[in-house]
């Protein structure tokens, strides 16, 4: 308990998180080894018959889609080609970020790392407290296969329901289109100094936006909060 009151009193954007980050983009291709109990190499296969989806219109495959995993306790998405383009070539750019989640008291902070396709969370009080050994919490899983033919890219997610349930996940998942494919370039600086200028990050900035979007409201029903 010592030890998280410890790191909990650290600054975001302190030494230890700074170094996480840079380690965190060093093996980012290791990251899909560290989801406990997760799928390791999720493809597109082992979800959709691509090759018979293929004769069908972008939109067909949205309801297809959409229509398997509404009765699955899960995140998933149907992301347009040119959103989700903008998104990658950022994260190319910045592949890690600081998310917020709402709480009973206050915000609780993820860590999200791009590795390849697949986006993994991480809550920042595991990275303090077991640096790289800290396992993923949530993994968000990107298909590109029919972006050019279709125009759409899917996703789906894994998820430790220990630790998260379905509003939170798809809160932090909302968040990635919100600081990552946003035509607003003061949101999308704050992507670029937590990767390029971490001391100069600041986590109140997070929050603000996130509260001024109205993503995090869901999942705190009795409380109104000033967004104008």
């Amino acid at each position: 308990m010592e030890k998280r009151n410890e790191v909990k009193k650290q600054p975001v954007g302190c030494s230890k998180q700074s170094e996480f980050v840079r380690r965190m983009e060093e093996k980012a291709e290791d990251l899909s080894t560290r989801t406990s109990g997760f799928t390791r190499y999720k493809t597109l296969d082992s979800i959709l018959n691509v090759e018979m989806v293929k004769e069908k219109s972008a939109e067909e495959i949205k309801q297809i889609w959409n229509q398997y995993f509404s009765a699955k306790d899960t995140v998933y998405a149907v992301i347009p080609a040119e959103k989700f383009d903008l998104i990658w070539k950022r994260a190319q750019k910045c592949p890690s970020f600081l998310y917020a989640l709402p709480r009973k008291e206050g915000y609780e902070f993820f860590v999200g790392q791009w590795s390849g396709t697949e986006l993994h969370f991480t809550s920042l009080i595991n990275i303090q407290t077991q640096g790289e050994a800290a396992p993923s919490q949530l993994v968000l899983y990107h298909y590109p296969e029919l972006q050019e033919e279709k125009g759409i890219v899917l996703m789906t997610a894994e998820m430790d329901s220990k630790f998260l349930v379905v509003p939170e996940a798809q809160c932090l998942a909302n968040q990635v289109q919100l600081f990552y494919a946003t035509d607003c370039s003061e949101t999308y600086e704050l992507v670029e100094t937590f990767n390029h200028r971490s001391s100069e990050f600041k986590y109140m900035s997070v929050i603000a936006k996130l509260e001024h979007s109205g993503l995090g409201k869901a999942l705190r029903p009795n409380q109104v909060s000033d967004t104008s």
